[in-house]
This record gives structure tokens, sequence and C-alpha cells, in this order.
């Protein structure tokens, strides 16, 4: 029972990681899943990230 619940736990992540790359890649960025993260690349990223708020929101389903 807990190994079938430790796969799923794993799946459902590795679901959402996907979620959010798919949602950055919607709006232009450049998104990557690797491993436990989502690497986000792009021109001016950083300040784009701070000023909006749909990029941080990227991925996010109400949860």
């Amino acid at each position: 029972m807990r190994a079938a619940l430790e796969r799923m736990a794993r799946a459902r992540a590795a679901a959402r990681r996907e979620a959010i790359a798919a949602a950055l890649a919607a709006q232009g960025v450049e998104a990557r899943v690797e491993g436990d993260a989502v690497r986000m690349n792009g021109r001016g990223l950083a300040a784009r990230w701070m000023r909006d708020l749909a990029l941080r929101e990227a991925g996010r389903s109400g949860r």
C-alpha cells in the first residue's frame, strides 16, 4: 500500500512539473523539467517575473 502511494505521489508531482513547464511555454518562456525542478530561461526573465503575476502563477490550478 505504501509503495503504491509513493508511486502515485511521484506521478502526481511529475505531472505537476510538466503542467508548470507547459504553462510557462505557453507564455513564451523556455521551460524544461530537470529532475525535481522546472528550469526557466529567457531574456529579461527576472524583470518579467517580478512584474507579471500570470508568469508567477503559471501552472497553478487553484488547489
